[in-house]
């Protein structure tokens, strides 16, 4: 068995009709009891959970290999002392 979404063109309503797969391309009436519905697509969720972090993700630092040396500028290239 397999569910189903439509909205009703008539009032606008959507709702959800249980039915086999074979049968999912038939008609269904509104609860208001319109005819004039549409099948909507719907996105497939199948059980399991969703991963979460276990702690925070920060961004790599530009220091992430130590401080950098050498190559000019005050205290990277020694002229601070």
């Amino acid at each position: 068995m397999a569910r189903y979404e439509f909205r009703c063109r008539e009032c606008g309503s959507t709702f959800e009709v249980d039915r086999p797969m074979q049968h999912s391309s038939d008609p269904a009436e509104c609860p208001g009891g319109h005819t004039d519905t549409v099948k909507l697509l719907s996105a497939v969720s199948i059980g399991g959970r969703a991963r979460t972090a276990t702690r925070p993700v920060t961004p790599p630092s530009p220091f992430a290999g130590g401080a950098p040396t050498g190559g000019g500028g005050c205290c990277g290239g020694g002229c601070c002392g």
